[in-house]
């Protein structure tokens, strides 16, 4: 067993042992259980990082195993540039996520950290997947536990919120499965991604293929007009829920397209690039609005993650380095970002229970140290420089005015509303006046709180200051994918 299948299992193995032997009178015994699994995940994860060869394109530390020979189905795992960095940020986040619920879930707290540990290993297993077949049944298997915890320990419309969530991305995958089925034969019998990356594909074929797989992945994203779903279940989600949603599982999406659509319809990828970007472009101005208008924190967050996504796949379908590098960049700096966003919302919502912006205000007179933190996550989501959310936009800024210099112009747009919509809610809640007695009653964070948003903060602001080590890892694969991308496959 390698490390990538130990990122995956340990975890999982962990969460089925919670589940099956946890009790609710053993809560503190199963938060300590918990913890430990998710470290030891964690730490796991971290020779992935130091063994890595940046200098290749290939993909490294691969396991292979038959599983299911009578159709050639094989357990085989691999990372390389595009998805190294979000097996340890998945894990790490999963840590965060279990000090977060410490002392705020009560009911059923072994089935909660079950759920989490294994939602965390079967989101490694996607981003490790290298087999069709295994990737779609991890893809489909985050479905589940994530319905539990919206469904379970949300709020009061959690029932509502879990059924569109499921409904939504379950819907949006099957015709990715009838994809993978063709790719089977068409290879004939394999379901080796890699295999798939070199079939040569009439353009009619790499059409509905793209649009199978566009479907899968933009609801994922989510994508405008696909992303309904995505604030009711923010809303109606726990806190650990909306972290993990918005930091790692709309991440599986744009990986998707990275995996899938990028390599194996390139000819069709960039036929309908034009249609991406306006769609993306779309998300990032149109959802910009949106998000200036509400009354509810989490779901002025849920819409900010909204936008942030649509300029990675505007990175993406521009189709040069920076933009692409700058996509995936910005992938890992939202999950750092948009995690600790939420996390501040639990932290107000635990003492307040409330979400409304109007039920608060001069928060940082009752919580200075909170509030520092609050603020740094809350400048790193509009994109400041010298913190996380700054890297990302400012390399897709630049490689889309290569592109084109008006799209770029509008790309860049998002600075300003995401300034607009972020500091807006900054002020009402956190400066000024004490508002009323609920504020004046708060206490500042505690010692379990301030550690898992100081480990946040280092990670924004280490990214933010020194970037190079997460685009030397992608450099070389993401020029091998333009690289393949750009040859093609009808020339052939």
């Amino acid at each position: 067993m390698g490390l990538l299948s130990l990122a995956i299992w340990l975890p999982i193995l962990a969460g089925v042992v919670l589940l099956a032997l946890g009790r609710d009178s053993q809560a503190g015994t199963v938060r300590w259980v918990a913890l430990l699994a998710a470290f030891a995940s964690f730490l796991v994860t971290l020779p992935l990082i130091k063994g890595f060869d940046s200098t290749t394109a290939a993909l490294q530390f691969q396991e292979k195993l038959s599983w299911i020979a009578r159709f050639n189905v094989h357990y085989h795992l691999g990372v390389d540039g595009l998805s190294m960095w979000f097996v340890p940020l998945t894990a790490f986040i999963t840590v965060i996520v279990v000090v977060a619920a410490w002392e705020v879930i009560t009911d059923r707290v072994h089935q909660y950290m079950g759920a989490f540990l294994i939602l965390s290993g079967l989101m490694v297993g996607v981003f490790s997947a290298l087999d069709g077949l295994l990737f779609y049944v991890f893809f489909e298997a985050t479905l589940i536990p994530m319905y539990l915890i919206i469904g379970v320990w949300g709020g009061p419309k959690r029932v509502y919120a879990a059924f569109k969530f499921f409904l939504y991305t379950l819907a949006g995958s099957l015709l990715m499965l009838v994809a993978l089925i063709f790719l089977y034969y068409k290879s004939g019998g394999s379901f080796d991604i890699l295999t798939w990356h070199k079939l040569p594909l009439a353009m009619n074929a790499q059409t509905l293929l793209f649009f199978a797989f566009f479907l899968a992945f933009a609801v994922k994203v989510p994508m405008w007009p696909v992303h309904t779903w995505l604030p009711d279940a923010h809303v109606e989600a726990p806190t650990g829920g909306s972290v993990v949603l918005a930091a790692i599982m709309l991440k599986l999406g744009c990986y998707g397209f990275l995996r899938f659509s990028l390599p194996i319809t390139p000819d069709a990828s960039h036929k309908w690039a034009g249609f991406m970007i306006a769609l993306s472009l779309v998300a990032v101005v149109y959802i910009g609005f949106v998000a200036l208008v509400q009354r509810d924190m989490k779901k002025l967050v849920a819409y900010s993650s909204i936008a942030h996504m649509g300029f990675v796949t505007f990175g993406f379908f521009i189709f040069n380095e920076l933009g692409m590098s700058g996509g995936i960049v910005q992938m890992i700096s939202h999950g750092f970002v948009s995690g600790a966003m939420f996390l501040c919302i639990g932290v107000l919502y635990d003492r307040v229970h409330s979400r409304e912006i109007a039920s608060y205000g001069g928060v940082a007179n009752t919580m200075p140290k909170f509030a520092a933190f609050a603020v740094l996550f809350a400048m790193a989501n509009c994109g400041l420089p010298g913190t996380a959310g700054f890297v990302g936009e400012w390399m897709v800024i630049l490689g889309a005015v290569k592109y084109n210099f008006w799209l770029g112009a509008i790309a860049a747009s998002t600075l300003i509303f995401g300034a607009a919509y972020t500091l807006w809610m900054v002020k009402r809640v956190y400066f000024g006046a004490i508002a009323n007695d609920h504020v004046r009653a708060l206490t500042d964070i505690n010692a379990r709180e301030f550690g898992m948003l100081a480990a946040l903060a280092v990670a924004v602001l280490w990214m933010g200051l020194y970037p190079k080590p997460f685009t030397d890892v992608m450099h070389v694969s993401v020029s091998e994918l333009l690289r393949h991308a750009a040859v093609s496959k009808l020339a052939n």
